[in-house]
């Protein structure tokens, strides 16, 4: 799964990337987390448009979204039949700039931290889903989920699973609905090519969500056997993270 990941390269960078007309700014982040606001970009009228949503996905059949549970992740194998992703599989696909992730895996008893990120560099576009959850009120939340596969060669030592990333010369196959449909979009989601990402153990500074500084993504050696290991924090443990003690994206 990926339940925290890092947003770092300048926004002129990240516009020039995905060629959104909008000119927002915003300072890096180095540990974003569920719940938070995240940048997304999507197709308008043909356009691509930038945008922000919660991450975590809400259906539009949701009742309540206190008693649904936050999904922050997308399978990719059950995105085409799963209630929860197919409407928007199929009509409301979008694009997460990101410069890496975080994951809590290896070897031993507790699970310990570590970042993955791009071997030649971010900015990144994940694969994501979006949906507009309209309330009793008629109040609307825009929120999005991250499409993740099976990890590659170089990543399955430390978790299963890793964000589907999306190539710049297939932002089009993935964000037009209109024109592609989710099964030829579907094709995009694989693991990224071997070789394409370096990951090292970090800090468990990034347990912490209020921690958002570039400490976190330096390396630090291996523990030792015998070596003490911080508890791991996970998706699980920022959800129950109120919102008001995050930090916000912009």
């Amino acid at each position: 799964m990926c339940g925290r990941y890092v947003i770092t390269s300048p926004a002129a960078a990240v516009r020039a990337l995905f060629g959104y007309a909008e000119a927002p700014a915003f300072p890096p982040r180095y540990n974003v987390a569920p719940t938070q606001p995240i940048p997304m970009v999507r197709l308008e009228d043909g356009k691509r448009v930038f945008a922000l949503a919660r991450w975590g996905f809400i259906p539009a059949w949701v009742k309540d979204p206190k008693t649904f549970s936050l999904l922050v992740n997308a399978r990719g194998e059950t995105v085409l039949d799963k209630p929860s992703f197919r409407n928007a599989m199929r009509r409301r696909r979008c694009l997460i700039p990101a410069d890496g992730f975080y994951e809590w895996g290896g070897g031993g008893g507790t699970k310990r931290p570590y970042f993955a990120r791009p071997t030649s560099g971010g900015p990144i576009a994940f694969a994501g889903l979006r949906e507009t959850w309209t309330g009793p009120n008629g109040e609307e939340l825009d929120t999005a989920a991250i499409v993740t596969t099976r990890a590659n060669r170089a990543l399955a030592a430390i978790h299963d699973r890793m964000p589907v990333v999306i190539a710049p010369n297939a932002f089009d196959l993935w964000l037009d609905c209109a024109k592609v449909d989710a099964l030829t979009a579907a094709a995009l989601i694989a693991p990224a090519p071997e070789g394409s990402f370096e990951c090292y153990e970090i800090s468990p500074a990034v347990n912490r969500v209020a921690n958002d500084d570039p400490r976190l993504i330096q390396s630090v050696p291996p523990a030792k056997p015998g070596q003490p290991e911080a508890a791991p924090a996970s998706a699980a443990g920022a959800k129950r993270k109120k919102p008001d003690d995050q930090p916000t994206l912009f």
